[in-house]
């Protein structure tokens, strides 16, 4: 799988409000109700990653979830990252 360009990457951080690009990886922050619902979304987020294989880092805070996505295997950022980013955006949305 090739690595995105530099466009492929601004055009997915333009259409993807909060998420950041740090290095070779993108990473955002959801803030939930409350800690319940962190972790229902977190477990959410790991069915949708587990099905597609790509599987993000997640850290939990009460109710904070910080999420990044690199293709370690790739050494970057892959088109597995944007779409598994857009799918967790619509998990948030529906939240």
């Amino acid at each position: 799988m090739a690595l995105l360009d530099r466009s492929e990457r601004e055009e997915f951080l333009r259409s993807h409000p909060g998420w950041a690009l740090d290095g070779e990886t993108i990473t955002r922050t959801f803030v939930l109700a409350d800690f319940a619902s962190a972790i229902g979304f977190v477990a959410a987020v790991g069915i949708v990653a587990e099905r597609a294989f790509h599987h993000p880092d997640i850290d939990i805070r009460y109710r904070r979830v910080a999420v990044s996505l690199t293709t370690h295997d790739q050494g970057g950022l892959t088109r597995k990252d944007t779409s598994l980013a857009s799918r967790i955006d619509r998990l948030a949305s529906s939240r």
